[in-house]
């Protein structure tokens, strides 16, 4: 093993995927903390590395390979777990892999720690049980100053079965996270200087405990002292209750105007294939009541592209619906087969043509984002700044513009008014003119200049 830095081992975590692995991993570099490791850079030297994994697609599969085997070859003798929904589904790959000491499936990640003292193994451990529909609580640990937005998981799992999707497989089923649980992680995150909590899940709308449902959580959260914003991230156009829409308006809640609703389609004829829960007209009419009840909310979207009954008709269809109706933006994602889902039987686009479907759509997407960031450009938005970058301190309004600023004062997880001056590439470049105390006060004083 490497040296030890002032008697402490080095750890290094590492996260591919989404922004809910993102939460999980914060969650596991927190419990190395508080057993005295002391964290690097993925990468560098170490003595035990937990990589959290991604199987969205055979791309994000290669990837975790990919990221295991590079650490491997610089640390051949860390110890070296590999956690999450990769683990979940494709254990059987990973134990190939050379230098890998422990595999663990979903529900068991958080209980990693537990095996690490046991020492390189010629062959992994692999422990990987089956995923229930139970309620859960997560343990945390922390206290350490945390100046951004942090993610906060309240959700797991996924009941939905699209016909492409392999994670109710990774994931399990649907299934929620105590209340009182997620609350207590807030409450600490926020005595840590967190000012704006990011909900994540893999299908949030559908969160229901004994105590309630999505509304409540936001309300409970709304009532924690410091805490500034509340963003929800994806959610299921069916799972969204419209009681969100006066939240989202009153500038007394935390509740941010900004909504990401996956689409994937376009085409009613591709939706029914991929087994989605609504038609194209349910959709659209959803997302212009929400484009008119609340004021300056942002909707982006995910869309598939080369789906195998997808062909040009189809795609162009997506197009004419992404472009003619109010989204902001919209990430794409192509089609990737993944075993075992009913899509992957489907015969249809190479890859050729979902490249360059692919390639058109986003620059599709940048030319509505662009757009979209433009016609604020005169206007005074509320920005939270976060670390400063190249002399530039960059921040998100609270409808998900992202915005640099220059000033000679500290604005780390400030809040401040900003006038958008004009846009540059994918930012908006403004100038600084009030620091604000809270986005509550923020939300008043725009009021009053109308």
């Amino acid at each position: 093993m490497v040296s030890i830095l002032n008697n402490q081992l080095r750890a290094s975590v590492h996260t591919l995927g989404c922004r809910l692995n993102q939460s999980e991993t914060f969650l596991l570099r927190d419990q190395l903390v508080a057993r005295g490791y002391h964290i690097v850079p993925f990468g560098e030297p170490s003595d035990l590395a937990i990589i959290n994994t991604c199987t969205v697609t055979r791309s994000a599969d290669a990837k975790c390979r990919a990221a295991i085997r590079g650490y491997i070859r610089k640390n051949p003798q860390a110890f070296v777990a590999v956690v999450g929904c990769y683990s979940q589904i494709g254990y059987k790959a990973i134990s190939e892999v050379p230098g890998v000491d422990l595999i663990m499936g979903n529900r068991e990640k958080f209980q990693v720690l537990d095996y690490a003292s046991l020492g390189k193994n010629n062959r992994p451990v692999i422990i990987r049980d089956r995923l229930t529909k139970e309620d859960f609580s997560i343990d945390f640990v922390g206290d350490t100053p945390f100046n951004k937005r942090a993610n906060l998981k309240i959700q797991d799992g996924c009941s939905f079965i699209c016909s492409f999707c392999i994670i109710p497989k990774a994931r399990g089923p649907a299934r929620s996270r105590d209340l009182e649980n997620l609350l207590d992680e807030a409450r600490q995150l926020v005595d840590r200087g967190v000012r704006e909590l990011v909900l994540t899940g893999v299908n949030i709308g559908t969160y229901q405990s004994c105590d309630g449902d999505l509304l409540t959580v936001l309300d409970l959260l709304n009532e924690i002292p410091g805490l500034d914003r509340i963003r929800i991230s994806s959610i299921e156009p069916t799972t969204i209750p419209a009681e969100l829409f006066p939240r989202m308006n009153d500038p007394e809640h935390a509740l941010l105007p900004f909504m990401h609703i996956p689409l994937q389609s376009g085409s009613n004829a591709v939706l029914k294939s991929m087994r989605r829960k609504y038609e194209l007209a349910e959709y659209l009419e959803f997302l212009y009541t929400a484009n008119e009840a609340v004021e300056d909310l942002c909707i982006g979207t995910d869309i598939m592209v080369g789906y195998p009954t997808e062909g040009e008709a189809e795609f162009k269809e997506t197009c004419r619906t992404f472009l003619e109706n109010p989204f902001s933006y919209c990430h794409v994602f192509t089609f990737s087969e993944r075993e075992t889902t009913p899509a992957a039987r489907l015969k249809g686009n190479d890859m050729p043509v979902k490249q360059l479907r692919s390639a058109k759509l986003r620059r599709l997407s940048e030319a509505k984002r662009y757009a979209h960031y433009e016609s604020y450009v005169g206007k005074q938005m509320t920005v939270l700044f976060e670390d400063p970058k190249d002399g530039r301190w960059p921040g998100y309004t609270d409808n998900y513009i992202r915005v640099v600023a220059k000033s000679d004062k500290n604005l780390q997880n400030q809040l401040a008014h900003v006038r958008m001056d004009r846009v540059v590439g994918d930012v908006v470049e403004g100038t600084v003119c009030t620091i604000l105390a809270d986005q509550k006060t923020a939300n008043r004083s725009l009021m009053s200049l109308g």
